[in-house]
């Protein structure tokens, strides 16, 4: 996912001293050089790049907390060109008109907004491009955070932390901060120490490394430059904090509100043309046009589902409901009902839909039902609150969903099936789900029904708030709405979903990806159903002791670290921490400090200092048990349903571009599995009771035996074939010592380098990893390929063929597009070349687990066994096991685990069980 954050007023002033000397004035004698440089910008952007997400931030109106604590802070600027001033509102309005956020918060320049939001989205997995000129912006750039810095001629340059880093001369991105706080920043009025220029700020930051052990060491200094920096030691530590980037603002990325939407085509060309931007109005009034990529085409896909951009345009002339001829029918009463269920039960297909009262389909109740078996007419059944009576009318169609030769379509089906459970309805046969067809033929693009109608159909289905209100107090439930309102609105989404069934159906088969649609993912639609409504067992009052017994630990921990300080501060608070480690208790000379100028008390840090003293280890024990209590042990509790009892996640299939599974409401794939966090949790997911076992099975080493199945390679291969430890295996080959000879030093490195470098691992990433020289690094990287030749070759094969083709497949034929394969710039291609090589081997794991379930369910239906699989989790897979059915469901699961797939090398799956999921793994 690709994220751009862009800073406007950078853009804006850039935009109108790029017309200073022929200024574009319209007939009305308004200055439009501004607005027309940075939409001319922002266009090329959304063309060039395609982000999935965007936002722009401003500067807010008013002073900032730098002008508060420095009056002198930019003072040096003129007043903004009234040209400017009077540009900004109609920017914002271009900006909300195509749908990004505006990103500005009291207080915080534009530059400390994005800085935050780029931390953040980072954390989520997004590549974030910032796009500014501005050279402080430098101090933010990471693996995946870059400057996209506009160049004269219209073309950008893109800065990761390498180019960075040549750039400035500096070792660490961080340095860049300290490279403005010594010379100084003209353009922001911040001074810096006096007669210390760029050169002489590199030349002692690569003597001294930072500005803190520069002003330590003074005395190395000599003559001119000893005295200035001795005399400005405040205003360089001054001229640090004015150039540091904020992370911290408060303000929160949602990938949501981020995600790229459709531009409001109609208010675009209002404000076009009242500014008489005539090329941009064209561009609005032509039709999309097919634009020859200069990377390879991805078979017919591209003639018919559109790119970011294609999917970018708004159709002024969609069709609604309104000025579409449509037959849709009420079956409200018992003679119309039996006569749509006796209809239905004819048809070799039908789309259906559910309407409900909340969006939890464990507790939601049925307000409608809506079906389809051809375009433009549909059927909507209401349902009454009373649920026997419901109860009644639902049977009556129980036949007809539970008919095991009628394919049923559906849009997000599986929360329509987990529904009907509560009816006693369990929908059986072939399925068709739109969302997920969607998904597969366009993996980085949205899939809600509203999305998919209005760009492959060009029709615009009744939107929600149209029936029941924008969120807030006030919304209504669906059974507050009367019920012809109700029925036009659900039978059109029957009606839209089969339609694009229609539409998608053919195109899987263009796509080659019948196969992987009706013999994988369709089939795990019921897996996954029947694991939502099954649940997990959670001891509550084992969490409840837990969380007694920590609070009483903390209590005690408290009085322990007072002891050990000397006096009471607040241990929540990273600030006091950093305090009294360094100024009070001076565990470290010249201890890190963060962007803010407070002490750095992260936990990486603390775990590099525990030997130095006591208090060290009891800090780190307290932060963890506190972020257990707080994040686990008592929220987990209120997530209980409260019908059963049980913790009810939803598995989604359309979430991650791999083809893993993810799970919400709760995610109970990210419960830490291996640290000791993790045991205190996994001790409360329990068998369901005392008759029955937790079990547990995960597959050993499974994307390393892929990357040996499809590389080829004969020592890999050789390895997992004789049953070997594949790291230690490794490590004897790497460092050419007898397998008995090999350290557990070895054997960890060897482990980083087989996870590691199979992913496109540089020497940088390799080093920082294992905290050993690039020199090191390199030669451990150089060792790996030697030993195991083919796979370098396998991956120089996997980015060939990405050009090749503008795609990737795994075993099982699923595409993962990558359209910055060609790209022009070395940063951008890079990330495409490792998605490359790593996204057939994540996707090949994903779909290798999901055979396994789909089987493993299936075995389990014939042989008629009351055990159940319950979660799954990456490459493991658990189960409530009666205890009289433990044999064979151990034998069912490690059959079809290792029998998913044949490779070249053996699938292994080891298990384990107890009572818990802790006892079980």
């Amino acid at each position: 996912m690709k994220l751009f954050l862009i800073d406007a007023y950078a853009l804006i002033y850039r935009s109108y001293y790029a017309f200073i000397k022929a200024p574009r004035i319209n007939s009305k004698g308004v200055n439009t050089s501004a607005i027309f440089g940075f939409v001319n910008t922002l266009e090329d952007i959304l063309k060039r790049e395609s982000p999935t997400h965007i936002a722009v931030g401003f500067d807010p109106s008013g002073p900032t907390f730098r002008h508060e604590a420095f009056e002198q802070y930019k003072a040096q600027r003129e007043e903004s060109p009234e040209v400017i001033r009077a540009s900004v509102p109609v920017i914002k309005q271009i900006i909300q008109a195509y749908n990004i956020p505006i990103l500005e918060v009291p207080r915080y320049e534009a530059d400390d907004v994005i800085g935050t939001i780029a931390k953040q989205a980072e954390k989520e997995g997004f590549d974030v491009y910032m796009m500014t000129p501005d050279k402080d912006y430098g101090q933010l750039v990471s693996e995946h955070i870059f400057m996209y810095r506009p160049k004269f001629g219209g073309d950008y340059e893109i800065l990761g932390v390498p180019e960075v880093l040549q750039k400035y001369e500096l070792t660490s991105t961080e340095q860049v901060i300290d490279l403005l706080g010594l010379m100084g920043d003209s353009s922001d009025n911040i001074p810096g120490c006096p007669g210390v220029g760029e050169k002489t700020a590199q030349k002692l930051l690569a003597e001294f490394g930072s500005i803190d052990n520069l002003l330590a060491n003074t005395d190395q200094l000599k003559g001119a430059l000893k005295k200035k920096v001795e005399e400005n030691k405040e205003q360089i530590i001054f001229s640090r904090f004015l150039a540091t980037i904020k992370t911290d603002v408060p303000i929160q990325f949602s990938a949501e509100s981020c995600l790229r939407e459709k531009a409001d085509i109609d208010k675009l060309r209002e404000i076009y043309t009242d500014l008489e931007f005539r090329a941009f109005i064209n561009k609005l009034e032509a039709e999309p046009v097919k634009v020859q990529n200069q990377g390879p085409v991805q078979g017919d896909l591209f003639a018919i589902f559109p790119t970011e951009d294609a999917a970018e345009e708004k159709y002024s002339n969609l069709r609604d409901i309104k000025n579409t001829q449509h037959t849709y029918h009420l079956a409200d009463n018992q003679d119309k009902i039996k006569e749509l269920s006796s209809f239905l039960a004819t048809q070799e297909f039908f789309a259906f839909d559910t309407e409900t009262d909340g969006i939890d389909p464990l507790t939601a109740k049925l307000v409608g039902m809506s079906f389809a078996v051809k375009e433009k007419e549909a059927w909507y059944v209401p349902i009454p609150e009373n649920f026997d009576e419901a109860q009644k009318i639902v049977s009556q169609f129980a036949e007809v969903l539970e008919n095991e030769k009628i394919e049923k379509i559906g849009q997000n089906i599986k929360f329509d099936m987990v529904v009907l459970r509560k009816y006693q309805i369990k929908v059986q046969g072939p399925l068709f789900d739109t969302m997920i067809a969607h998904y597969l033929l366009n993996p980085e693009l949205r899939h809600n029904m509203d999305y998919l109608s209005e760009t492959y159909l060009k029709y615009k289905p009744v939107s929600i708030e149209e029936l029941i209100g924008a969120k807030g107090k006030n919304q209504l439930t669906m059974r507050q709405v009367p019920v012809a309102q109700v029925a036009e609105y659900a039978a059109e989404d029957a009606d839209i979903t089969l339609q694009l069934k229609n539409f998608f159906a053919p195109e899987l088969k263009k796509a080659g990806l019948e196969s992987l649609f009706y013999d994988m993912e369709m089939p795990l639609i019921h897996v996954l159903e029947e694991m939502e409504v099954t649940g997990i067992a959670l001891d509550t009052e084992a969490l409840k002791q837990s969380s007694q017994e920590l609070t009483q630990t903390l209590i005690r921990l408290e009085e322990e670290i007072y002891e050990l300080a000397g006096t009471t501060f607040n241990i929540n608070s990273t600030k006091q921490v950093g305090e009294i480690l360094f100024d009070r208790l001076q565990i470290m000379e010249k201890a890190k400090k963060t962007k803010t100028g407070n002490y750095t008390t992260n936990e990486e840090t603390l775990e590099k200092l525990r030997s130095k003293h006591p208090i060290i280890g009891k800090l780190l024990e307290y932060r963890g048990i506190k972020k257990l209590l707080s994040t686990y042990i008592d929220s987990l509790p209120e997530l209980i349903n409260p019908q059963t009892r049980k913790i009810h996640t939803s598995f989604n299939q359309t979430v991650a571009a791999t083809g893993r599974l993810s799970s919400s409401n709760p995610n109970l794939q990210n419960i830490p599995i291996r640290d000791e966090m993790g045991k205190e949790i996994r001790r409360a997911f329990t068998a369901d009771n005392d008759q029955c076992v937790f079990f547990s099975a995960d597959y050993s080493q499974i994307e390393l035996r892929i990357m040996a199945h499809l590389s080829e390679d004969p020592n890999m291969i050789e390895a997992f074939n004789s049953g070997a430890d594949i790291h230690a295996a490794t490590a004897a080959k790497i460092y050419n010592v007898p397998l008995e000879m090999v350290t557990g030093d070895m054997r960890r490195k060897a482990k980083t380098a087989n996870f590691g470098i199979i992913y496109g691992i540089s020497v940088f990433g390799l080093s920082e990893r294992l905290n050993i020289p690039r020199g090191e690094a390199k030669e451990l990287i150089d060792g790996y390929f030697k030993t195991y030749s083919r796979i370098k070759a396998y991956m120089d094969e996997c980015i060939h063929l990405a050009k090749e083709k503008g795609y990737v497949e795994t075993i099982f034929k699923r595409k993962r597009y990558l359209p910055d394969i060609n790209s022009g710039n070395a940063i951008v291609r890079g990330y495409a070349e490792r998605n490359a090589i790593n996204a057939p081997i994540q996707g090949s794991a994903a779909d290798i687990i999901k055979i396994a379930m789909i089987r493993i369910y299936k075995r389990f239906e014939e042989e008629k066994l009351r055990s159940k699989m319950v979660l799954q989790v990456h490459d493991e897979l658990n189960f409530n096991v009666y205890k009289e059915e433990k044999e064979q469901v151990k034998k069912i699961v490690l059959e079809e685990m290792e029998g998913a797939c044949k490779l070249r090398v053996p699938l292994i799956a080891d298990c384990g069980e107890g009572f818990s999921w802790l006892e079980a793994h």
